[in-house]
């Protein structure tokens, strides 16, 4: 019980100020140029959304049926459908989610992808990148985990096509971080 308090004061306690200081505007403005030179060397579409905490709604399902790495995951998975991640032409999309309040990494990828690249090879990817956000480096963890997305998505959507061969269409979804 005390353990389930502490959780719900820090993430009651950090708003989307926290989510700015972390990452200040000469970082998102960097995050976003690698974004878009990404894209420009395959089809798929890359989003990162850092979110200082949990909405209140996740935090109250915290229990014996939920634990934090579950509600975690599951608020990667809205918000993928939230960004539309799931509405590109080649079903090609992959959400970064970072959470600040747990120093938490979650990478979601459309089925496009998924058909390419097993969860195992997402998790591995994600626990090399999380000593960086335990250390309180966002930039060099989000870089990380941008360079091995794109990686993925180079190998199976190679420049300027789908993984059937059409030609890929226009930018479908913002490069700019989501910062909440």
């Amino acid at each position: 019980m005390l353990n389930k308090l502490k959780i719900l004061l820090k993430h009651l306690w950090l708003d989307a100020s926290d989510a700015r200081h972390a990452i200040p505007p000469e970082m998102l403005k960097r995050l976003t140029q690698r974004v878009a030179a990404s894209e420009r060397r395959h089809s798929g579409e890359i989003r990162i959304c850092v979110e200082a905490s949990l909405p209140a709604s996740y935090l109250w399902r915290l229990g014996a049926e939920n634990t934090l790495a579950q509600l975690i995951r599951q608020r990667a998975l809205a918000m993928f459908g939230k960004l539309r991640m799931w509405d590109t032409e080649h079903n090609n999309g992959v959400l970064i989610y970072l959470l600040l309040a747990e120093h938490a990494i979650e990478i979601v990828a459309d089925r496009g992808v998924a058909r390419h690249v097993s969860p195992e090879q997402w998790q591995a990817m994600v626990a090399r990148m999380a000593g960086a956000f335990r250390e309180g480096r966002y930039e060099d963890g989000l870089t990380e985990a941008l360079e091995e997305t794109s990686a993925v998505l180079m190998e199976h959507f190679a420049e300027g096509t789908s993984e059937n061969g059409a030609q890929a269409g226009p930018n479908e979804l913002p490069d700019t971080p989501l910062l909440q």
